[in-house]
């Protein structure tokens, strides 16, 4: 058991990172937590890999976000709801990203960001320290464990 953990571990919270940060429910913060405490890895590869993880997700959220807005641009958008969504977007632009991490509003917010066609490099950076300071918090919280 102890070598399933120190061989696949980092690759379920790989995993579960990617999966948490699409627009599929998951996880990852109970995995991180459970491997912080089985103390198999060291809390910085626990937080690099999680935020790898968790980024790439995110950003794949942001891709379809790209590919949507070639079928449906953000100005033919006549419904009031969605048009203030947009002009919220716009205002605040690619660092409303550090709230990525966030459930619920997180996801899609990665996905109207493609839409919004905010660019890549201010989106993955946004994403990523966003996603760093979640799981930062939550080792921080379980460094006494």
């Amino acid at each position: 058991m102890d070598s399933l953990i120190e061989d696949w571990g980092l690759w379920g919270l790989f995993l579960s990172a990617f999966i948490a940060s699409t627009l599929m429910p998951g996880g990852s913060e109970a995995v991180l937590s459970a491997l912080h405490l089985y103390d198999a890895h060291t809390p910085l590869r626990l937080l690099t890999i999680a935020t790898l993880g968790n980024t790439l997700g995110g950003m794949s959220s942001w891709l379809i976000g790209r590919l949507l807005a070639r079928r449906w641009p953000a100005g033919r958008v006549h419904k009031p709801s969605r048009q203030r969504a947009i002009r919220w977007l716009e205002r605040h632009g690619s660092p409303l990203l550090l709230l990525s991490w966030l459930p619920v509003i997180g996801d899609p917010l990665c996905v109207a960001a493609g839409w919004l066609r905010i660019g890549f490099w201010p989106a993955l950076v946004f994403i990523a320290i966003g996603k760093a300071a979640r799981y930062g918090a939550i080792l921080w919280l379980l460094k006494d464990y």
